[in-house]
């Protein structure tokens, strides 16, 4: 072969490997940038930074929770893009869940440790529990809806958050099986605070409940003082209201 076609030769081997490095390059930083969208890291960071902490949420334990979770694993998937915007989303059955401040300062206010039982009315998603579960020893969620509680049950339990036990029942009752609790949080609106719940919870504990009708509620936070209960107002909100299992609203 004459010397010039050798050349030749190693000249087209070497633009060949050349483009498949770069090719080779650009497929790994698409797949880079494709787990990062889908890892949803940087969206929760600018979550916890514009909505939550610039809004006076300091609790560590909190944030770090709110960090963690996945929220747009607990969306639907046509609404997964806006998972960590600074609204609540529906997530069928006529629920939703709730917005990322709202998530926090509720959480916040139960002043919260990793020792505390916690019982939540309303799993809804499995949001709320499972940020509280990266906090606490325990929780205990109720959900009237079968259906949203079923599917809550499984994806908390695909995420293995072993301190979750979810069932599917009347929330106005609590979960007289595992009382006391340290904490009781509500995520649905009774017209009135449900004496279930206060005999529930422990001396020295907090509930934080929407309480009133649709359009006029306000969120408090009660606390039992030698078995009375202390009451601090904190924002008004606005929740879907506390119903039984036959639709029925308290």
């Amino acid at each position: 072969m004459p010397k010039f076609h050798k050349v030749r030769t190693v000249i087209d081997n070497l633009w060949l490997c050349l483009n498949i490095v770069f090719v080779l390059f650009i497929m790994s930083e698409c797949n880079a940038q494709e787990m990062k969208k889908s890892d949803y890291s940087d969206q929760r960071e600018w979550m916890v930074r514009s909505q939550i902490q610039s809004r006076g949420i300091n609790d560590q334990n909190v944030l770090k929770a709110m960090r963690k979770v996945p929220r747009h694993l607990f969306v639907t998937e046509s609404y997964r893009d806006q998972a960590y915007g600074d609204y609540p989303l529906p997530i069928g059955a006529g629920q939703t869940i709730s917005q990322p401040y709202i998530v926090a300062i509720m959480t916040q206010v139960l002043d919260l440790d990793k020792t505390d039982k916690v019982l939540e009315i309303g799993t809804g998603s499995g949001y709320q529990a499972a940020v509280l579960a990266e906090i606490c020893d325990s929780v205990y969620s109720i959900e009237v809806i079968e259906s949203l509680g079923e599917k809550a049950k499984e994806l908390l339990d695909k995420m293995k958050y072993s301190n979750i036990k979810v069932k599917v029942g009347d929330g106005h009752q609590g979960w007289i099986e595992h009382a006391p609790f340290d904490a009781i949080i509500v995520t649905c609106a009774p017209t009135h605070i449900p004496q279930p719940l206060k005999d529930q919870l422990k001396e020295g504990g907090k509930i934080v409940i929407p309480v009133g009708e649709l359009y006029a509620q306000e969120l408090i936070v009660l606390t039992k003082e030698k078995g009375e209960m202390k009451r601090k107002y904190l924002i008004p909100v606005r929740f879907v209201p506390m119903k039984n299992s036959e639709g029925k609203k308290y």
